[in-house]
Formats: structure tokens, C-alpha cells, sequence
């Protein structure tokens, strides 16, 4: 815990350093949300095939970020604005293709969440 899953199309796959998020993301929310670095999970989904709007080029980049439940909701949009700015920092632009990314912050439900380590 924290799960992340992050999607992006596939337009965006060279111009998106999608390891140096996922371990800048790690070590930024650690801290914040009281969680070790070492459980935290991010696997990322190149999507074959995406249509934005009215179909014209355009690419997409959507975050997820699951959070054991109880935590506020200021501290959760704290997480979502944070995730956000760090992914502009490793995403570059692609000419001709103006990508567009939302994020969201979901609740893992902390009775139902199980993990096992070997």
C-alpha cells in the first residue's frame, strides 16, 4: 500500500519516464501519508488504443493512487495535486499530440485489503 496504477496511450511511451515517476512519486508520498516506501506498488498500462474528445491526436495519461481508507480528504487532494505536479516533471511534450492527464485518489477498504510477502 499505496496501489498506483497509472494508464497512458501509447503516443507518450517514449517521451514518459515512467520509472523516475513511479520511484520520485514513492519517495514524495511516503512521508505524507504515513506509509513505508517499500510497500508501495505502481504498475503502469500502456493503453493500445485511445480516442480523446472528437477524436483528433491527442494523447492521455490517468493516475490512480489507492490509499488505505480514513485518511482526510485534504490530505487526499494534497496527494492528487502532488501526483499531478510530479508527473509533469516526467512527462515531455509530444508535437502534434497535446496529451491530457487526470488523477484520481481512491480508498483501498482497509477491512478487505490483504497483503502477503514471501
Amino acid at each position: 500500500m499505496p496501489h498506483i496504477t497509472v494508464e497512458y496511450s501509447p503516443e507518450l511511451s517514449g517521451a514518459f519516464d515512467r520509472r523516475g515517476f513511479a520511484l520520485a512519486l514513492h519517495s514524495t508520498l511516503s512521508p505524507m501519508v504515513s506509509a513505508d516506501i517499500a510497500g508501495f506498488k505502481t504498475r503502469f498500462r500502456q493503453v493500445e488504443e485511445v480516442v480523446v474528445g472528437d477524436g483528433s491526436p491527442a494523447a492521455m495519461v490517468h493516475v490512480r493512487v489507492g490509499l488505505l481508507t480514513g485518511r482526510p480528504v485534504e490530505l487526499k487532494q494534497q496527494v492528487g495535486q502532488t501526483s499531478v505536479d510530479l508527473l509533469r516533471d516526467h512527462l515531455k511534450p509530444v508535437e502534434g499530440v497535446p496529451a491530457q492527464v487526470s488523477l484520481e485518489v481512491y480508498d483501498l477498504d482497509r477491512e478487505q485489503y490483504h497483503k502477503l510477502v514471501l
